[in-house]
């Protein structure tokens, strides 16, 4: 049996779930969110709690059980409470600018590069270099932070680059330190 699996969910006030046989909708204070369920994983909800359980011990089921259950569960903290991810940019001159809905990024190229708003997806900016990216879905916020990152990922020799927050960069010592 899975162990994440074998979690029971408990449902906060204000969440309201609809359980159907192919898709559980999760609707909270934040919006909606959608989680395809796969054949043979049922959803039941049990007196506030609810209880994912599988028909057989196949390997594919098996392998779906623990996943459908932590879908569930984070498009439940999705819609109640959000997913935020913080971006630091660290290099002379590197800045971010609110353009809109989205951003501008000057990371040391000849141009700056333009990050459209998203749905789904709001973008904070806080002074010149540090972006919040928050949403309901989690999936979705951590693909967008690793799309910025991958504008200017951070480099090895003086760490210069855009990172999360609480990303630790080793930098290397160089040429010069070998002599």
């Amino acid at each position: 049996m899975s162990r994440i699996g074998k979690k029971n969910i408990s449902i906060p006030s204000g969440v309201t779930i609809d359980i159907s046989p192919r898709e559980v909708v999760v609707r909270g204070p934040k919006g909606e969110q959608r989680v395809t369920v796969p054949e043979g994983i049922s959803l039941t909800n049990q007196d506030g709690t609810l209880v994912v359980s599988r028909k057989n011990d196949t390997r594919q089921i098996r392998a779906y059980h623990g996943l459908v259950r932590n879908l569930v569960a984070n498009a439940i903290i999705g819609v109640t409470d959000g997913y935020k991810k913080t971006m630091k940019m660290v290099g002379t001159g590197y800045r971010v600018q609110a353009k809109g809905a989205g951003i501008s990024l000057a990371v040391g190229y000849s141009h700056t590069v333009e990050v459209p708003a998203i749905s789904g997806i709001t973008f904070q900016v806080e002074g010149n270099d540090t972006i919040h990216v928050s949403g309901i879905d989690k999936q979705q916020v951590g693909q967008v932070a690793a799309n910025l990152r991958a504008v200017r990922p951070p480099e090895p020799y003086k760490g210069k680059g855009i990172r999360y927050e609480n990303e630790f960069v080793k930098t290397k010592p160089g040429k010069t330190a070998s002599a």
